[in-house]
């Protein structure tokens, strides 16, 4: 099984949900994920390109401390936004330029 050495977690607004509940509840998530990334637990964070979200790359090996750092930020606590948590780790496949051994 492939190590896993990050969760990718993309955080997506909810259909339902309009910008002006977001902008309300910005500042308070803002600080939040600030605070995560000076504590380590954020390795990376980038706005998803239209707009619609979030994507963390969180320094967890399980979905569920994922999960659990999530959970707790603002904009998961009022339910403004869909989770999707993928484990992440190195390309195993770059092994093989390491090892002598010829693939048969």
């Amino acid at each position: 099984m492939p190590k896993t050495n990050g969760i990718l977690t993309i955080l997506s607004r909810k259909p339902s949900v309009n910008a002006e509940q977001i902008m309300k509840v910005m500042p308070a998530e803002i600080r939040a994920t600030v605070k995560l990334y000076l504590e380590g637990k954020i390795q990376q964070w980038f706005m998803q390109a239209d707009g619609g979200g979030v994507i963390f790359i969180l320094n967890c090996k399980e979905v569920e401390e994922a999960r659990g750092i999530i959970e707790g930020l603002p904009f998961s606590t009022e339910s403004l936004v869909d989770e999707q948590y993928i484990p992440i780790g190195p390309l195993l496949p770059l092994g093989i330029l390491l090892d002598d051994k010829k693939p048969e």
